[in-house]
């Protein structure tokens, strides 16, 4: 059987060095091609060298178009507006596109479904397959629970982490309100500070730490009065992240173009 031919966009970078070390231990996957940002010291390295797996002959590029034209599938950890760019070109070469960039605004997101009509996206605020079943499990949990059971997602990261709340975070508040039929935006409480009155029934609230190594934490909290019911995940090793960006590619090869998550990859 044929290799699937991967292609990583943001190869230089700590979750694109980790997705070229995941490929290369992947049985029938195979890395063609490797970009990043124009004037990266890494441009020119080779991208197996870079991700300590010893050279592949394939040099970290500074044009993510060839990226789409080479590979057969191109995994995406970069930034936002970067992202929301290559998402347009995987539509326009047909190729399909696994995106685990978080801190994506709702017009880059928007963006991005707009270029899945010419090409299968899939796209996730966090590739981890574990993850994806704790979104499951939330939805499911808050749909059973009712608005007495306050909602509380805690998250903590390491100190270099720039966006707030996680988008893990995020996706796992949407997945809370859509089990109990609300939108967020109505319900989500950021932010506390100072004298901000009784909590508010079916609000659901985000509180947020930082600081060390910390990979990704993150707890769902289910409070009433007398009980609480907890679930939680703790990312050791950002593995799993690339583990589950390249099981998505893998399933994104055969997909016909639209947008996906990774819920449709573990059929959830």
């Amino acid at each position: 059987m044929a290799e699937l031919e991967i292609g990583v966009i943001g190869a230089a970078g700590r979750m694109g060095a980790a997705v070229v070390h995941e490929i290369f231990d992947t049985e029938g996957c195979a890395l063609v091609a490797a970009a990043d940002v124009a004037g990266h010291p890494a441009i020119g390295e080779d991208a197996g060298s870079r991700a300590g797996v010893g050279a592949l002959g394939i040099p970290i590029g500074d044009d993510p178009a060839r990226v789409f034209e080479r590979a057969r599938v191109a995994i995406e950890f970069s930034l936002p507006d970067a992202t929301t760019r290559h998402a347009a070109m995987a539509g326009e070469a047909g190729t399909p596109h696994v995106i685990g960039t978080t801190g994506l605004d709702a017009a880059q997101e928007r963006a991005i479904g707009e270029a899945a009509q010419g090409a299968p996206i899939v796209i996730a605020p966090n590739m981890s397959l574990a993850v994806n079943i704790l979104f499951a499990l939330t939805r499911q949990v808050a749909g059973i629970l009712d608005d007495r059971f306050d909602i509380e997602i805690v998250e903590m990261h390491h100190k270099h982490k720039v966006d707030a709340p996680s988008g893990t975070a995020i996706g796992l508040g949407r997945a809370a309100a859509e089990g109990r039929g609300v939108a967020l935006d109505a319900v989500s409480r950021m932010t506390r500070e100072g004298h901000t009155g009784a909590r508010g029934q079916g609000d659901i609230g985000f509180a947020v730490l930082r600081g060390g190594d910390v990979v990704g934490d993150h707890s769902v909290v289910f409070a009433v009065e007398g009980e609480r019911l907890e679930l939680a995940h703790k990312a050791s090793s950002r593995r799993i992240f690339s583990r589950g960006a390249v099981h998505a590619a893998r399933w994104a090869a055969d997909q016909e173009p639209g947008l996906y998550g990774m819920a449709d990859v573990l059929g959830l």
